[in-house]
């Protein structure tokens, strides 16, 4: 699988809910981290996108630059849409209420899945959104 099809699997697959994805496109010894947390393994990183989905329903995300690739560096950058629906400590935000966000995924493939990667997010633009700050 190039990495193209690879990384739309990640982004609009993986972040659907499909997490039997994760097994075609991560390597066994996939190692994720994700800021204050590393995950192993493609149960790792279902389970950490199923928390983060837990928090919003209506989710839609948008390719806005990429997948490009250098050797075995695969970078692009993405808009989160989704409806709040509660749970974030500190956010006052009622369910419901639609947001955006932004952020960029780095990957590293081996042996034609990904094997690492380090997402990078406007966290702080996402609390605002919610009434967090």
């Amino acid at each position: 699988m190039d990495a193209n099809t690879l990384y739309r699997r990640w982004l609009f697959d993986a972040w659907s809910g499909d997490y039997g994805v994760l097994d075609e496109i991560l390597t066994p010894g996939f190692a994720g981290h994700w800021p204050r947390m590393d995950v192993r393994g493609p149960g790792g990183a279902a389970e950490q996108i199923r928390r983060s989905r837990a928090y919003f329903s209506d989710i839609e995300n948008t390719l806005d630059v990429g997948p490009l690739v250098d050797g075995d560096l695969v970078a692009a950058r993405w808009t989160f849409h989704g409806s709040y629906q509660g749970g974030i400590p500190g956010a006052t935000a009622g369910p419901g209420t639609r947001i955006s966000f932004a952020g960029h995924d780095l990957f590293r493939m081996e042996d034609g899945r990904f094997a690492e990667y380090w997402p990078v997010s406007d966290a702080l633009g996402m609390m605002q959104s919610l009434g967090a700050l």
